[in-house]
């Protein structure tokens, strides 16, 4: 049995490590130094960078309490919020996009592009779309790092006197600190790899909405493979060093 579990986890090796591996084949040093000294390249970077930035600080808004609400109490509807949860992974990103245009063109939709901000083919678009993405898997990271917070801790900070809300600040939150940073990173990581909603509310315009995963879509429409791939690159390193980031903030938290 040993030997069969272990293939099949060096099977999950070699189907993504062998994909990541074949781009290289195209990979040219001199066209990634063009795609990192290309003003267009570099608006893109900026605004993958800055929309994910934006997108995981307006979800942790949302996700920290809301978390900390489906790990502690019982409420009405909250097994369809923790279903919901999984409405971005169910969904496709198109046709979560898709969702998104079509609210912005009924009544209420159009009111608040009209009376507030404009989403449609804006970069106000680009963090909705990754917003609306990542917010339920920030939700459900969340809920996991305070599941790990033991409760007996918070009910004896409460017996000596502090408030619940001190005790949220002080004992829970640290507590839980370093599972909310990787959410917060896998969110971050996810925001950034985010496409199919973004193309289809904020489009494709370049030095407007144009985000580093639409570059890479446009340079592969455009058959340039050896800029798809080095743009692929740039992704994957922007990705995996968030990975790596988060697997050592979850040893340190295991071994603390």
């Amino acid at each position: 049995m040993r030997r069969l579990f272990v293939a099949s986890a060096l099977l999950v090796l070699l189907l993504y490590g062998g994909l990541i591996l074949s781009i290289f084949y195209f990979f040219d040093t001199s066209t990634l130094w063009q795609s990192l000294t290309s003003d267009r390249i570099l608006f893109a970077i900026k605004t993958s960078l800055l929309a994910a930035t934006l997108a995981t600080i307006l979800a942790l808004l949302i996700a920290i309490p809301a978390g900390y609400a489906l790990s502690r109490y019982d409420f009405w509807g909250k097994g369809v919020v923790d279903s919901l949860l999984e409405f971005p992974m169910i969904v496709s990103p198109a046709a979560l996009g898709a969702i998104l245009l079509i609210f912005f063109n009924n009544p209420l939709g159009s009111w608040i592009q009209e009376h507030f901000i404009t989403f449609i083919f804006s970069f106000a678009g680009v963090v909705l779309a990754q917003f609306v993405t990542i917010t339920g898997v920030a939700t459900r990271f969340a809920k996991a790092a305070f599941d790990e917070v033991d409760e007996e801790l918070e009910r004896t900070a409460q017996v000596l006197g502090g408030s619940k809300s001190f005790v949220f600040r002080s004992v829970t939150l640290p507590l839980a600190k370093r599972g909310l940073i990787a959410a917060a990173i896998l969110s971050w990581a996810k925001a950034l790899g985010e496409f199919g909603a973004t193309l289809t509310i904020a489009g494709t315009m370049p030095f407007r909405t144009e985000t580093l995963p639409i570059s890479i879509y446009l340079h592969l429409e455009m058959a340039d493979i050896e800029g798809t791939v080095a743009l692929i690159v740039l992704l994957l390193a922007f990705g995996l060093g968030a990975l790596g980031v988060t697997k050592k903030l979850i040893g340190k938290a295991k071994w603390s």
